[in-house]
């Protein structure tokens, strides 16, 4: 994900402090004692947000009763989303705010939403009651029945009754889930009435801040899932990552549904590192160094991050349920050593290697680049050797001129974007001076950053690697090398995350408020190809597309409801390369679709990747051991299968002399690289840049 741009909405537009003497009259003064309720401060920040996001979006929305309806379903969703809690009876009850959306949130009106959150709190307490009568007697396994872990589209229980059914099988299937991963009948015992005592705690823990972040991001959501409200110690939070200068995993968290979710691994950090943890994993426990698995279903997200910070040089273990895991998956544990978190960890990594195609020797220069990173404090302070990934791979490149590598992957996999002048620079690398990107603000009005340096550090041959999971910056720069036809694209299409947001620090606009009022992210530009055509939703289709286990219905943006739509602008002024044809592009993708067909690792590559498909599509798990354990066994076996094309680094490939010396020693980067199972979409990607300059001679 991009850095977010840290510009302010000028105060004149706002005047100063809301205006909090509208339609105050029709706000609720008193509240039922004991049970959670908003601030002042609250409902005048209420004003303000709404205020700005239907003023200063990059999308103009009309607050009606259309949007209002919206908003309420997304703030059901939020509070509970996989209908656990609250019965159709309960819901037709709040059918009354449906379409008072538009009214109560301009009035600072939080009636509605504190309504819904108490009844939950209520439920919650509830079902613990109902757990511990469940866990009375054991559950009996040998029994045939299933349960639908997908209760996205499953109606609201007409009953309570129906709702204790539902319920039964949960904790049935948590139980099974236990005694699949090894545990005892009392430990599955002890494991559940502990984690729903928690559970229960947790949230009568819950403070009116929270309840009005949830309530706040509905709003903001419904609008586009990247503009955000944080309440003050969420803002402080995410100030932090940021800045990455924390000791940690280096991962950015978020509660959703009970779990605690990876929103974002920080380039460099532990996490990134091991390969172990990628974005929408959910952690479900949390143990300190050789100590037990403490269960964290349920907690609250500051009380999590407080168990997965440390200091550094420590050891933390990880129970987690990996974002591609089927239904019914049993959760991995994996370990991390916590390590201090910098700008300066996240860098470029290269090497050259060497690959034996159709009986001729070629040297590839592999670059790999995490995320695209500038130490801005270091530059403005004017320090020459300040870091940044245009400048680590400038060095690269005159390095590969010595090895006289024969073509160059730039290797984009995995990589969420950063500093846009970065990628904009890097460009510049390897193209003469020219439009980069396009940048259209809520104005309508449009930018064209250019790269002005007329130099090239590398005019040869050029593959462009990427996958689902390049976002933002990645795509500009895989972009730009695509529009100018100066290297080849290779891989899945991107993320299409083609918007730009503003970072908003509202206790400016509300001074004299006696607490903090927390931060709002706002899109406010989207990203446009030099051709034209926006990044947003469709991202960069490669020239030569690999074989994929992730469609865009369920990855991507396009797989967010509320993603800004897909447009064009016109084409920037640029003249294109003659390195890339049409017809060398369908000459390189017929040498690979042929490929597909001889090569056994790539016939099995596809197979896995449709089978993981189909065992992601089935939600419905069986309940009865045998079965569960086999569904379990042959999902966990396909997922395993398409993860390692997860792994940007593992090369797979034979080192070029150059490197094997560090390879023994086991010093360097390429030490780990090394290591790694074997990379099929860096060993393609080479194959058909090999295409490519053989095409060239």
């Amino acid at each position: 994900m991009m850095k977010y741009l840290l510009s302010l909405i000028p105060l004149v537009l706002l005047s100063g402090q809301p205006d909090t003497s509208r339609a105050h009259s029709t706000r609720p003064t008193d509240e039922v004692p004991g049970e959670l309720a908003p601030t002042m401060s609250q409902r005048k920040t209420q004003e303000l947000v709404t205020q700005i996001l239907t003023q200063f979006h990059y999308q103009k929305v009309a607050l009606d009763d259309q949007l209002s309806a919206k908003i309420w379903d997304a703030y059901l969703k939020e509070v509970d989303g996989n209908k656990w809690y609250f019965t159709a009876t309960d819901v037709k009850g709040f059918e009354k705010y449906r379409y008072q959306m538009d009214e109560a949130l301009p009035q600072g009106n939080l009636r509605p939403a504190y309504e819904v959150y108490n009844l939950f709190l209520k439920r919650v307490h509830d079902r613990n009651r109902v757990v511990e009568q469940l866990l009375q007697k054991p559950f009996d396994f040998t029994v045939d029945e299933t349960y639908d872990v997908d209760r996205d589209k499953a109606p609201w229980a007409a009953s309570m009754e129906e709702l204790d059914d539902t319920w039964r099988k949960i904790v049935k299937s948590q139980a099974l889930d236990l005694k699949l991963s090894g545990k005892a009948d009392t430990a599955i015992v002890t494991v559940l009435r502990e984690r729903y005592t928690n559970l229960d705690k947790q949230f009568q823990k819950v403070k009116s801040e929270y309840v009005f972040q949830e309530f706040m991001n509905a709003f903001a959501e419904t609008i586009d899932p990247h503009t955000n409200y944080f309440s003050p110690p969420d803002a402080s939070r995410f100030k932090d990552e940021m800045a990455q200068s924390f000791e940690g995993i280096g991962a950015s968290l978020r509660s959703e549904n009970d779990y605690t979710k990876i929103m974002e691994i920080m380039p460099g950090g532990p996490a990134m590192k091991s390969g172990l943890l990628h974005k929408d994993d959910r952690i479900v426990g949390v143990a300190q160094g050789d100590g037990p698995m403490v269960d964290v279903i349920g907690w609250n997200i500051d009380d999590v991050v407080k168990r997965i910070r440390g200091p550094k040089g420590t050891t933390v273990r990880l129970n987690i349920l990996p974002f591609d895991a089927p239904a019914g998956a049993t959760p991995k544990e994996i370990k991390l050593v916590r390590d201090k978190i910098t700008l300066e960890d996240g860098i470029a990594k290269h090497e050259v290697i060497k690959l034996d195609y159709n009986g001729k020797p070629f040297n590839l220069g592999v670059i790999t680049i995490p995320g695209f990173y500038q130490a801005t404090d270091d530059r403005a302070k004017g320090d020459r050797n300040y870091n940044s990934t245009t400048r680590d791979v400038r060095r690269f490149l005159s390095e590969f001129k010595g090895q006289k590598v024969d073509g160059v992957v730039v290797d984009l996999r995995n990589n969420g974007g950063g500093s846009l002048d970065e990628a904009i620079n890097l460009s510049g690398l390897f193209i003469k001076d020219g439009p980069v990107v396009q940048v259209r603000a809520a104005s309508g009005e449009v930018d064209v950053d250019e790269d002005p340096d007329p130099s090239v550090v590398y005019d040869g041959p050029l593959a462009v690697l990427v996958n689902r999971f390049s976002a933002s910056a990645s795509e500009i720069f895989a972009a730009a090398i695509q529009d100018y036809k100066r290297g080849v694209v290779v891989g899945e299409q991107t993320y299409g995350k083609g918007t730009v947001q503003q970072l908003i620090d509202l206790n400016q606009f509300m001074p004299k408020e006696p607490e903090k009022v927390g931060m709002l992210k706002v899109t406010r530009s989207k990203f446009y190809r030099i051709n034209g055509a926006s990044t947003q939703r469709k991202g960069v289709t490669p020239d030569v597309e690999l074989p994929s286990a992730f469609s865009a219905e369920e990855y991507g943006e396009s797989s967010q409801p509320t993603a800004l739509p897909w447009d064009q602008i016109n084409s920037a002024r640029y003249q294109t390369y003659r390195d890339v044809s049409d017809a060398l592009i369908s000459k390189l993708r017929q040498d690979h679709e042929a490929r597909l067909k001889t090569d056994p690792e790539l016939q099995k590559l596809a197979t896995d990747f449709e089978e993981f498909r189909k065992a992601k599509e089935n939600t419905v798990i069986s309940l009865q051991y045998d079965k569960r354990k086999k569904e379990r066994d042959e999902a966990e076996k396909k997922r395993q299968a398409v993860a390692k094309t997860r792994s940007t680094p593992a090369l797979g490939l034979t080192p070029a002399d150059s490197i094997e010396a560090k390879i023994a020693s086991g010093k360097g980067p390429e030490a780990a690289l090394a290591k790694l199972d074997k990379d099929l979409y860096l060993k393609e990607t080479g194959r058909i840049l090999a295409d490519f300059i053989t095409s060239k001679k």
